[in-house]
């Protein structure tokens, strides 16, 4: 492991490509009702190995990809992260014109001929690969949606390929009329990722078949699901023996249709044999998603954290109900505050959390219960893929599930920033302001909030990220909170302490736009300023503190729904 020096890391915080402005201000004071909270950060006890389970993310329109915010929003996702980001997207085998909509992408790689002969066009989705490759990013290939040549008939859903009514409600979600033909698609495909970005290349990336196959996005049966995997995962590992290949994408566990469908998948794994060629199907990781539930409740925005935790939790032990697959990678291939990112603040109200801090607040709490949710069940849990990216000419902080607007970014993109920042080991933390890990599973955080952290040492350094969160999104008052990190190597006389933070005037444009008077058509100056502003900002100055007796202590308020990164440093 490399060691940071302080000059390097004080040269990173001030290098712009890093850092889009410096918050110089003090915090606030803290309001009446606030209380006073006591973290303790134990350095020498660790809790287990800091996956990078933030850097995957994912949307619906694969061909935002290829236009200019998503492009420069790819490039930043690679910048914020020193391990390799990955990039899910629906609708690669989708049939169409490539012009995007919400919830709608389309690459037409497949079409029939008179004589019902496969016609093969890459242009449109080698366009999206292009720009994964070069913004640096390696895709998480999903396997789907049906060609419209391919997709079969089905008596009882007579609706056109790309339905008025919704999106999941069209052909493109049927099954193929032919499954060898469907097969030989996926394996026509991977071959040509092969041949154009190199076996070793691909080898790396995910292969997962499908997209919530237990609802509306797949319209037949749990059996002729098993099906698409099989041919699926024939296709892949014909053009590539040692590609990685997963699924099967199921809403979350916590719901009666995501449970009994992730079960039954497995237990096709277990005990079948392959549609394809009747030979073991192939699984390398197991993938499903989870979602909260956020609302409008007595005239404020109240978020469902509870029902996000407890579809992982569901999720982890049906895996460990199968002793064969529990030492498989878990993909939580969407796993977000609630289902659906192109619907926006105009569709439900609710959604306005998504523009500010609330947003990445919650986050923070959901990051950490991840972690422990997988050390108690004892899964492999490889990523918390983040359903959200961008979406192109839509106004100013519409209020979609996004990282960024018209490309300026949102605190949640802050939030992951953070997240990048901190690597090694997880160590142990107590605060006195912690809501249970069981209680936030069985109520969420509905009466006191949830004042914690999530701290990792490395080589001469440590992190701690702290957080004041509420499910509630109402007035509350700043809590006087102190941190205190033990265990500093003897011999160190002091450290250097660079205290970021997310709230309502730092790593915040969304508050700089409204107090703008919410322009969605911003001058020149005003635009700069919101870049000037979007970025990961510090409460401080860097300074340096004294060690005593092994540990430093910095005392700070954290508004609610705020979120502070604290990292230390030493020769």
């Amino acid at each position: 492991m490399k060691t940071i020096s302080s000059l390097w890391v004080l040269g990173l915080i001030l290098s712009p490509s890093f850092l889009r402005g410096q918050g110089t201000q003090p915090p606030p004071p803290p309001l009446p009702d606030g209380k006073t909270v006591s973290i303790q950060v134990d350095l020498n006890r660790p809790a287990g190995i800091y996956k990078p389970i933030y850097s995957w993310f994912g949307f619906d329109e694969a061909n935002y990809a290829t236009m200019p915010d998503g492009k420069r929003l790819l490039r930043e996702l690679h910048d914020l992260s020193p391990v390799p980001v990955y990039i899910r997207s629906h609708h690669l085998f989708t049939s169409g014109d490539g012009v995007p909509g919400l919830k709608w992408s389309s690459t037409n790689v497949y079409s029939e001929d008179s004589q019902g002969r496969p016609i093969y066009d890459f242009r449109i989705v080698d366009g999206i690969f292009d720009q994964y490759r070069a913004a640096g990013v390696r895709p998480m290939v999903e396997l789907g949606f049906m060609p419209k040549d391919l997709a079969a008939e089905l008596p009882d859903r007579k609706v056109e390929y790309r339905s008025t009514k919704s999106i999941i409600s069209g052909a493109s979600n049927n099954p193929p009329k032919d499954y060898a033909k469907w097969g030989e698609l996926v394996r026509v495909f991977t071959s040509h990722l092969v041949e154009r970005y190199g076996r070793e290349t691909v080898r790396r990336w995910y292969f997962e078949v499908w997209n919530e196959p237990d609802i509306d996005y797949w319209h037949s049966t749990a059996e002729d699901y098993w099906k698409l995997y099989d041919y699926a995962v024939a296709g892949v590992r014909a053009a590539l023996p040692d590609a990685k290949v997963g699924g099967p994408a199921t809403t979350g566990p916590g719901g009666q249709k995501g449970a009994k469908f992730l079960e039954g998948f497995l237990n096709h794994i277990r005990t079948g044999k392959s549609a394809a060629n009747g030979q073991p199907a192939p699984l390398d990781f197991i993938s499903f998603h989870a979602k909260g539930q956020p609302r409008t409740a007595e005239g404020h925005v109240r978020m469902g954290i509870a029902s996000e935790l407890r579809d992982v939790d569901k999720g982890f032990e049906i895996v460990n109900q199968f002793p064969r697959f529990r030492n498989l990678p878990i993909i939580l291939s969407e796993a977000d505050p609630e289902g659906c990112a192109a619907c926006s603040s105009k569709t439900n109200p609710a959604n306005n959390y998504r523009n500010g801090t609330l947003y990445p607040a919650y986050t923070a709490v959901a990051y950490k219960a991840l972690f422990d949710l997988a050390d108690r069940r004892k899964v492999d849990l490889l990523s918390m893929l983040s359903w959200s990216f961008e979406f192109e000419d839509r106004e100013y902080f519409e209020g979609f599930r996004d990282l960024s607007t018209n490309g300026i970014d949102k605190p949640i993109l802050n939030f992951f920033r953070m997240a990048a920042l901190m690597d090694g080991q997880r160590v142990s933390t107590a605060s006195t302001g912690q809501v249970p890990l069981d209680s936030i599973l069985a109520n969420g955080v509905r009466s006191d909030a949830d004042i914690d952290a999530l701290a990792t040492v490395g080589e001469r350094k440590a992190a701690v990220m702290v957080w004041n969160y509420h499910d509630d999104y109402e007035p509350a008052g700043a809590s006087l909170t102190t941190i205190t990190a033990q265990g500093i190597p003897a011999g160190v006389g002091r450290v250097l302490v660079m205290h970021y933070r997310i709230d309502d005037t730092h790593s915040n444009a969304y508050s700089v736009w409204m107090a703008m008077g919410s322009p969605q058509h911003p001058t020149t100056e005003q635009y700069e300023l919101l870049k000037s502003r979007a970025g990961l900002e510090l409460l401080s100055s860097p300074a340096w503190m004294d060690v005593k007796d092994g540990q430093v202590s910095v005392t700070t308020n954290m508004p609610r729904q705020s979120v502070s990164l604290v990292l230390l440093s030493w020769e």
